[in-house]
Formats: structure tokens, sequence, C-alpha cells
């Protein structure tokens, strides 16, 4: 007749042999989790690529060069406005 310690033993043999199998899903289940939250996060957030975001750096660039040179063209009129000798 086993004892009480045999049985529990056993069955703490028996559980032993599951658990890696059971952490292991476990740990897979929670990564699919986790990844497909962060994905839905990531799709939510208004994020572009770091090519769309150097793309939009130089369009803007060009568009600065091309204020400026305006401002400095608006300035030279405006300063023969104010001087019409010039």
């Amino acid at each position: 007749m086993k004892t009480p310690q045999d049985i529990f033993a056993q069955l703490q043999g028996q559980f032993g042999q599951f658990v890696p199998d059971m952490a292991r899903a476990a740990r897979e289940d929670f990564e699919q989790h986790a990844r497909a939250t962060v994905l839905t996060v990531l799709s939510k957030l208004d994020l572009v690529t770091r090519e769309e975001f150097d793309a939009q750096q130089a369009v803007l660039m060009r568009t600065r060069e091309k204020v400026e040179a305006l401002e400095k063209q608006v300035a030279q009129l405006e300063r023969r406005l104010d001087d019409p000798k010039a």
C-alpha cells in the first residue's frame, strides 16, 4: 500500500512532466497576445517610416530656402519703395 507521501511524490512527478509543456504553451500564448497588443497600439499611433520622415524633411528644407529667398526679395522691394532714388 502506498503512503500519502508516495502518492504525493508520484503526482508531483507527473505534474512536473507537464509543467514545462504548460509553461512553454503559456509563454507562447503570452507572446502572441503581447505581439498582437503591441501591433494594435502601434497601428493606432500616427507613425511614419524613416524614409518618409527624411523625404518630408528634405521638402521642408527646400521650402524654407524658398521662403528665405522670397523674404529677401520682399525686403529689397520694400527698400526700393522707401527710397525711390535707389
